[in-house]
């Protein structure tokens, strides 16, 4: 019983940071750096993709906090590569707000199928 509730907590939270108000800075990085990357910079001036990256953020710390220690690392690796290809998309938003996409459509892949006690 006490799993079950702490699944449904997880999701309610997930679904809260979705619909959330989001803050004028991203979550992944500081936007008053001096030394910001194009995308970075796009993020940043952009509000859809400034919620996305709020989300993403939210997302992959659950996640991260859900999962099993050994799994863990591999979903750091997987972050870690999502990162390169956001970079690549430079300051262009659509390439960047796909890239967001993507990447939440596999962090909530990986959360459905998380085991979950019965």
């Amino acid at each position: 019983m006490k799993t079950s509730l702490f699944v449904s907590s997880a999701a309610l939270v997930l679904m809260v940071v979705a619909l959330a108000p989001q803050s004028s800075h991203a979550a992944s990085f500081d936007c008053n750096k001096s030394d910001l990357k194009a995308d970075e910079k796009a993020i940043c001036d952009n509000r859809n993709l400034n919620d996305l990256d709020v989300k993403m953020a939210t997302t992959f710390e659950l996640m991260a906090g859900l999962l099993p220690m050994g799994n863990r690392g591999e979903l750091q690796d997987q972050q870690s590569e999502w990162l390169k290809t956001r970079q690549a998309c430079n300051a262009d938003v659509t390439c960047i707000g796909k890239a967001y996409d993507a990447r939440l459509k596999q962090l909530m892949s990986t959360y459905t199928s998380i085991q979950k006690p019965q």
